[in-house]
């Protein structure tokens, strides 16, 4: 006869599968009815006029969402230019000087909180320190708060990553006779170079749908424009505004302007996934 103890544990262990798909069958069904949405709705809002035409008036017929698309790629590129090489050095300090450091302790800590933290009370922040102070919303404003957002992303994954080299490789460079600063930059840096510029896209991914930071720092422009010191348009606030509005070509702009950042994300994440991916040495 069968034990009876192991029959429960068969029977448990049969439940927990059997409920562990269900839930994965659950999501994958709205996942699936989310995309399929937005797929039928995105593509039928695509058009030339899209790419080539600013974000209409209220009322006003037709219009596009280049003066956003500009302003999404304007901010979205500062700060990753800012938040790169600030958190690429705050983790190789981590990694390779912070061991026993108390100063490494307290900021893994407040990283790991900037990690979790809502988007919207770091734009809060982000209006509370600069926005109040300048008197005006700007798209510098907008950069530096998804910069606040990215650069948890870079640090935890730089540190990450250099823990993963194997100590003979970093004892072969010193016993070369190597100083410790370029064991980090050249040695340790070079071999999970792919899982860092990983952590970049991943963090670049994050911050480009960011709606809430936005609000409250570059706001929103009618209007076409690069000047990153004053108000700007973005596509996360679009989306925003055009999708509760009552016009029809706006809401059918903000599904277009929703299949834009849903395929700008994934190609991001299958970039990283693929032409990225690395093996550490041994």
């Amino acid at each position: 006869m069968v034990n009876p103890v192991y029959r429960r544990r068969l029977l448990a262990h049969r439940i927990g599968i059997a409920l562990s798909i269900g839930a994965m069958a659950v999501g994958l069904i709205f996942l699936g009815w989310i995309l399929f949405t937005l797929l039928i709705k995105g593509f039928s809002a695509l058009s030339i006029a899209m790419f080539t035409e600013t974000t209409p008036a209220p009322g006003g017929e037709g219009g596009g969402l280049i003066n956003a698309i500009v302003g999404s790629l304007l901010m979205v590129g500062a700060a990753t230019l800012i938040s790169t090489p600030v958190g690429i050095l705050a983790g190789i300090y981590l990694a390779e000087y912070g061991e026993e450091s108390w100063l490494a302790q307290v900021t893994r800590f407040v990283t790991d909180i900037m990690l979790s933290a809502p988007s919207i009370v770091i734009g809060l922040f982000v209006y509370a320190i600069y926005v109040a102070n300048v008197k005006h919303f700007s798209g510098w404003a907008g950069t530096f708060a998804i910069s606040l957002i990215a650069i948890p992303v870079v640090v935890r994954t730089t540190d990450n990553m250099l823990k993963l080299v194997p100590s003979s490789l970093r004892e072969a460079a010193f016993s070369l006779g190597a100083p410790r600063w370029k064991v980090a930059m050249m040695v340790r840096l070079r071999a999970v170079k792919a899982g860092v510029i990983t952590g970049v896209l991943l963090a670049v991914a994050r911050i480009s749908g960011e709606t809430a930071p936005l609000l409250f720092t570059a706001l929103n422009n009618q209007f076409f424009s690069a000047n990153m010191n004053a108000p700007m348009a973005n596509l996360p606030v679009v989306i925003y505004q055009f999708a509760m509005s009552p016009y029809d070509n706006w809401r059918e702009l903000a599904w277009g302007g929703a299949l834009l950042i849903t395929f700008s994300v994934l190609g991001l994440n299958i970039l990283s996934r693929t032409l990225f991916s690395q093996k550490i040495p041994n």
